[in-house]
C-alpha cells in the first residue's frame, strides 16, 4: 500500500528546505558523525588502521528501509543504523562503529548540522525577501498616504515609509541569524552523562578533532544532551521572523478591504475567490501566512519545555523535536517565498489612496494647522482646543475643515485662504519621511552589496 500523507507539509507547504529534514538526510548525517568519529579514534590510535576507511566505504551501501527494519525489532533508531552500517563493513571495521559514543553525541551534533543550514538557507530567503521590499520602498517613497493609529486616519506618511519599516525590520532579522548561527553551531562527543569516560584519556582531544572536521564548535562541558537552550533560541527566532511576515501579510488584508481597496495581492486571471460568490477576491495568500504563523508560535512552548529534561537527561525532548524542527523551517520558509511572491505581483490603486488620503475633508491636517498656530504666536493648548472642535463639527456635519477653520475669527486673523489651501495639502506633511526612507535604501544596499 502506497503511503498516504497526512500532513500539509509533505504537499501543499513543502519548499526545498524540507530536504534538510528528511529520514534519508538524517541517516546520512548520522552515518557521516559515525565516519567522522572512526576517523578521529584511528588517528589517536584507537582503533587499527584502515578501519574508517571501511566504514566510510560501507555508507553508500546502507539503505533505509533496513535500518527501519532493525529499528522494529528493537526499537532504538540510531542503534538501528549502527547495526545497519556494520553489516555493510569489510572485515572486522563494524565493530568500531559507535565507539565510546552515546546516542546524543550523534543525534545532537547531527541536530546542530541540521540547524546550522537550515539557518543559512532561511538567511538566504530573508535576503531575496529584503530585496524586494528595498525596491517597494524605492519605487513609492512619495507616494503619499494616510497614516493609521488605532484603526483610525492620523496623519499622512508614504508607501515608502511602511516598506522601510518591514524592511528594517527584517535586517534584525538576517541579524539575529548570525548571532544565533553561533551559539547553535555546537556539537558534543562526550559519552553517557557527559564525562568522556568511554573516550579516555585523550576524550577532550577526540571531541575537539571531531568537532574540527565537521566545522563545528565543542562544547566546553555537557551531561548526555546539547543543553537545549540552544533550540530553543532557534524556535523563538523562527517564531520572530514568522510574526514579522505576519505583520505584513495581516497590513495587506486590512488595505485590500472593499472599504479601503489601496493596495492588493496579486490575483491571477483564473483564480477563484469564493466558491459561491464570484465576485470575490479575498486575500487568501496573505491569510495563509497568518494562519501558519500560529503554528509556527505555537511551537516556542515544547521548545521552551524541552530546556526542562530530569538529571543528567531523559528523552522528552526527542518526540517533539522530530516535530517542531521541520514543522517552524518548512512553514517559514514558505511563508517567506509566499510573501515574496506577493510583494512582486502587489497591485496598488493610486487614485483610492488618494481618496482615503483626504477622506477626512483635511482633518488629518489638525496638527500641521495647530503648530503653524503655535508659530503665529497662538498658545498650544488653545490651538488644540480649536482644532478639535472644529473636526467634531466637521464631522458631524460632514464639512470641510478649510471651511469651518475660515470662519473662525482667531483662525481668520491668522491666516489668509491660500494660506490655509497650502497648510492642508496632505503631500506637503510628511515632515523627513523621503529622507529616512532614502537613508535606509542607503544603508542596507551598503550592507548587502554583495
Amino acid at each position: 500500500m502506497d503511503h498516504k500523507f497526512i500532513s500539509p507539509i509533505e504537499t501543499r507547504y513543502r519548499t526545498e528546505i524540507a530536504e534538510l529534514f528528511t529520514e534519508e538526510e538524517k541517516l546520512n548525517n548520522w552515518m557521516m558523525i559515525e565516519t567522522v568519529l572512526a576517523k578521529v579514534h584511528e588517528k589517536l590510535g584507537n582503533i587499527p588502521k584502515g578501519a574508517a576507511q571501511k566504514i566510510d566505504e560501507a555508507r553508500e551501501k546502507v539503505k533505509l528501509e533496513r535500518v527501519k527494519e532493525i529499528d522494529k525489532e528493537i526499537h532504538h533508531d540510531l542503534m538501528a543504523m549502527v547495526k545497519a552500517l556494520a553489516e555493510k563493513c569489510e572485515g572486522d571495521a563494524g565493530k568500531y562503529i559507535h565507539l565510546g559514543a552515546t546516542s546524543y553525541d550523534i543525534e545532537d551534533t547531527a541536530i546542530a548540522l541540521q540547524l546550522k543550514e537550515a539557518l543559512n538557507y532561511i538567511n538566504n530567503s530573508l535576503k531575496i525577501l529584503l530585496k524586494e521590499l528595498v525596491r517597494l520602498m524605492e519605487d513609492k517613497k512619495e507616494l503619499v498616504c494616510i497614516g493609521r493609529t488605532h484603526g483610525q486616519h492620523a496623519i499622512p506618511t508614504t508607501y515608502g515609509m511602511r516598506f522601510g519599516v518591514w524592511a528594517y525590520e527584517v535586517d534584525r532579522h538576517i541579524d539575529r541569524i548570525s548571532e544565533t548561527l553561533e551559539r547553535i553551531s555546537y556539537g558534543k562527543m562526550s559519552g553517557a552523562v557527559g564525562t568522556m569516560a568511554s573516550f579516555g584519556v585523550k576524550g577532550i582531544e577526540l571531541q575537539n578533532e571531531v568537532m574540527k572536521e565537521l566545522n563545528l564548535n565543542p562544547e566546553m562541558i555537557a551531561n548526555q544532551v546539547v543543553q537545549r537552550d540552544r533550540h530553543a533560541e532557534v524556535i523563538l527566532l523562527t517564531a520572530l521572523i514568522g510574526q514579522t511576515l505576519a505583520k505584513i501579510a495581516r497590513e495587506i488584508r486590512v488595505l485590500q478591504r472593499n472599504e479601503i481597496a489601496e493596495i492588493f495581492e496579486p490575483f491571477k486571471k483564473g483564480q477563484v475567490g469564493s466558491s459561491t460568490m464570484p465576485h470575490k477576491r479575498n486575500p487568501h495568500k496573505s491569510e495563509r501566512i497568518c494562519s501558519l504563523a500560529r503554528v509556527v508560535k505555537s511551537n516556542i512552548i515544547p521548545a521552551l519545555d524541552n530546556i526542562v529534561l530530569e538529571d543528567e537527561r531523559d528523552l522528552t525532548n526527542s518526540a517533539s523535536e522530530r516535530v517542531i524542527f521541520a514543522e517552524n523551517f518548512v512553514f517559514l520558509d514558505f511563508m517567506i517565498s509566499e510573501l515574496t511572491k506577493i510583494l512582486q505581483g502587489l497591485e496598488f490603486d493610486k487614485e483610492k489612496i488618494e481618496e482615503n488620503l483626504n477622506l477626512t475633508k483635511g482633518a488629518c491636517l489638525a496638527e500641521k494647522i495647530m503648530v503653524e498656530l503655535v508659530n503665529k504666536g497662538l498658545g498650544r493648548q488653545e490651538g488644540h482646543e480649536i482644532l478639535r472642535q472644529a473636526a467634531i463639527k466637521a464631522r458631524n456635519e460632514n464639512l470641510y475643515m478649510k471651511d469651518i477653520l475660515i470662519e473662525d475669527n482667531k483662525i481668520k486673523n491668522l491666516f489668509s485662504k491660500e494660506e490655509l489651501d497650502e497648510i492642508l495639502d496632505p503631500h506637503k506633511y510628511i515632515g523627513k519621511a523621503i529622507e529616512q526612507i532614502e537613508t535606509l535604501i542607503k544603508f542596507l544596499k551598503n550592507k548587502y552589496k554583495d
